[in-house]
């Protein structure tokens, strides 16, 4: 399957934050509202991850693409990824794994199983707080993606996410009738101090 999200799974804690590029995530559940990652028990974080039982998937934008890479092929036992990459961890609101600065959305995660899957262990964990930078965010309370510009992974290439097509059922969908809007709420991204 491709595309997939290439993102920065932060783990660990402020004081000894980890960080790991995952891309086998994804969104399992709505209510409540669950995802998961899958993590080769080999990776230096994993340890952590099987004992603190929680994290925060970071959806990096292009302009992380470097860091993505450097967070896939490095070790954690060889190098502070944080430092390397000028990554700044940050308080997270639920857990104590950090988030990380740098990234327009983070979500926060405890796990609530963990399945072997065979080559990787599958982390199955509830949401427990969603931060969306404030920039990213429309007037009608809407992820404004284009300012996001998240990144894309495709068979061993990293791609900017492209313009809008159209949204889910735009085919077949009335027009909007005037004064019919929902509203959305996110929690606002802490800034770097």
């Amino acid at each position: 399957m491709a595309p997939v999200p290439p993102t920065l799974v932060s783990c660990g804690t402020l004081e000894e934050p980890l960080v790991l590029t995952v891309a086998w995530t994804g969104i399992v559940n709505t209510i409540p509202p669950k995802t998961y990652i899958s993590v080769r028990p080999q990776r230096h974080s994993y340890p952590v991850l099987r004992q603190r039982e929680e994290f925060v998937i970071n959806l990096p934008g292009a302009d992380l693409a470097r860091a993505v890479d450097y967070c896939g092929v490095k070790s954690g036992s060889q190098v502070d990824k944080f430092k390397e990459m000028g990554l700044s961890p940050i308080a997270s609101h639920q857990v104590e794994a950090p988030t990380i600065a740098q990234c327009p959305v983070s979500l926060e995660c405890r796990v609530s199983q963990i399945i072997p899957m065979g080559s990787h262990d599958m982390f199955l964990a509830d949401i427990v707080n969603v931060t969306v930078d404030e920039s990213c965010v429309g007037a009608d309370g809407k992820l404004l993606l284009s300012r996001c510009d998240f990144l894309a992974y495709a068979h061993g290439s990293y791609f900017s996410l492209g313009k809008e097509l159209g949204t889910f059922g735009f085919s077949v969908r009335r027009k909007k009738r005037p004064g019919k809007s929902k509203k959305t709420f996110h929690t606002p991204k802490k800034k770097e101090k």
